[in-house]
C-alpha cells in the first residue's frame, strides 16, 4: 500500500487531498494541530499530532515508508504591516516558510533518488506578486516558492524525474483561511487537480490561471508599483482586512516580588495555553496592603526575561481593563484557583461571557512563596 504524508491535512484543501488519497487505496498520515473528527471515520488515515510552532521535527522519523509528501499547513492576515504582533511574524516565517523547508529537507534525500516520490506543497499566488497588507504572508510564500524553484533544479541535476509541485493558488473557498468553514464541496475537484498535476510531476500549478491569474500576473509584471497600489486599495475597499492577531493570546498579572519557582511554574503553566503571553506586573504591592522588597523597574525586568514572557506591561487596576481599554485583547485571563467563585471574578466571568475570553484557574501548588520569603527576610531584619 502507497502511504502519504498531509501535513495540515485536518482542514481546507489539505483535508480534501487527505480523503482523496485515501479513497486512491493510500495509507495517509495527517500532521496537523488538531484532529477534524471527520479523519477518525476514515479506517486508513492516521492522526498525528503537532505543532509546527515547535522546532522538534524528530516526529517525522516514524515516516520511513511515505512516497507522497503534501504541505498544506499555513496562515496568514491581512492587515497593516505596522498592526502585526512581532510574534505574528516570527510564526508566519516558522510555519509558512521555515518548518516547510524542514519537513522537505528531511524527505529531500529521498526526492533525489530514482524511485518515485510525489511531493506538493502550497504556495500562493501572493508569493509571486506584491501583496500590500499581505506583507509577511507574501513574503513567506514568495520565499517557500523561490525555494522549490531552485529545488527543482538541484532534483534535476541529480538525474531524477522526481520534482516538487509548487501549488499557488488565490483565494481557495470552503477552507477556514479567511474565516470561513471546511466545504467538501467546494475543495475537492482542486484536491484531485493538485493530485493530477504532483503525480506528473508538474513543477507549477496556479488554479485558474487562464481565468484570472495569468492577467493579474501580466498587470503585476508590466507596473509593479500601480499593481501594488491597485492591490492595496482592492484589499482596503473590499473589508478583507482583520484586526485580530491570529495567535492566541494571554494575560496574567502580579506582584513577583521575590521571585521564585511558584512564579516560573505559573509563567510556564500560561504559556503552554496560549502562543503569546502578556504580563503585568503590579507598581507596588498596596492592594494587599503589603509593601515590596524589590523596584517595579527590577521586577519587570527580571519577568521579561522568562523565556515564557513575550511582553510585560504596567498592571492595571482591575485585569479586565487591560481587555476594555484595548491595551491587550486577550484570549485567556489566568489567575489562581483561589479567586474562583469571588465576586471580582464572577463580575468577570460575566463581562467576558460574550467576548470570546475564556478564564483559567490555576490551582497553588506546593513550594516556595513569597509569603514565606517575605516572613523570613521580616525576621533577619529584626
Amino acid at each position: 500500500m502507497n502511504e502519504a504524508l498531509v501535513i495540515g491535512g485536518s482542514n481546507g484543501i489539505g483535508l480534501a487531498i487527505s480523503l482523496n488519497l485515501e479513497s486512491q487505496g493510500y495509507l495517509v498520515h495527517v500532521v496537523d494541530k488538531a484532529q477534524n473528527d471527520m479523519l477518525a471515520m476514515h479506517k486508513d488515515i492516521r492522526f498525528h499530532q503537532a505543532d509546527l510552532l515547535n522546532t522538534d521535527y524528530s516526529f517525522l522519523e516514524e515516516f520511513k515508508d511515505i512516497d507522497t509528501l503534501v504541505i498544506t499547513a499555513g496562515f496568514g492576515r491581512i492587515a497593516p504591516f505596522e498592526e502585526l504582533l512581532e510574534q505574528e511574524i516570527q510564526n508566519n516565517f516558522q510555519v509558512n516558510s521555515i518548518a516547510a523547508l524542514n519537513v522537505i529537507h528531511r524527505f529531500f534525500p529521498r526526492m533525489k533518488q530514482k524511485k518515485q516520490f510525489r511531493c506538493a506543497v502550497m504556495g500562493s499566488i501572493a508569493g509571486l506578486i506584491s501583496s500590500p497588507l499581505f506583507v509577511t504572508y507574501g513574503a513567506t510564500k514568495a520565499a517557500l516558492c523561490k525555494a522549490i524553484e531552485s529545488l527543482n533544479a538541484e532534483l534535476e541535476m541529480a538525474g531524477t524525474e522526481n520534482r516538487i509541485l509548487n501549488v499557488s493558488p488565490g483565494s481557495i473557498k470552503g477552507t477556514k483561511f479567511n474565516g470561513g468553514a471546511n466545504d467538501l464541496s467546494q475543495t475537492e475537484a482542486l484536491a484531485q487537480a493538485i493530485i493530477e498535476q504532483m503525480e506528473q510531476q508538474n513543477t507549477l500549478y496556479i488554479p485558474q490561471y487562464e481565468e484570472v491569474y495569468k492577467g493579474v500576473l501580466q498587470r503585476y509584471h508590466d507596473n509593479p508599483h500601480q499593481f501594488g497600489l491597485d492591490s492595496y486599495q482592492y484589499k482596503l475597499s473590499s473589508g478583507r482586512t482583520s484586526s485580530k492577531p491570529q495567535l492566541k493570546i494571554g494575560y496574567l498579572s502580579g506582584t513577583f516580588d521575590l521571585f521564585h519557582i511558584g512564579h516560573l511554574n505559573l509563567l510556564r503553566r500560561a504559556k503552554q495555553y496560549c502562543d503569546y503571553l502578556v504580563v503585568g506586573v503590579h507598581k507596588d504591592a498596596s492592594h494587599k496592603g503589603k509593601s515590596t522588597f524589590i523596584s517595579f523597574e527590577e521586577r519587570a525586568e527580571i519577568v521579561r526575561s522568562i523565556k515564557y514572557v513575550d511582553k510585560v506591561i504596567p498592571s492595571e487596576r482591575e485585569d479586565c481593563d487591560v481587555y476594555l481599554k484595548g491595551i491587550v485583547k486577550y484570549d485567556y485571563l489566568f489567575v489562581g484557583s483561589d479567586y474562583k467563585g469571588t465576586e471580582r471574578f464572577n463580575r468577570y466571568e460575566q463581562i467576558f461571557a460574550d467576548k470570546g475570553v475564556k478564564i483559567i484557574y490555576f490551582p497553588y501548588t506546593q513550594g516556595t512563596s513569597s509569603s514565606q520569603l517575605r516572613e523570613a527576610l521580616t525576621a533577619i531584619r529584626k
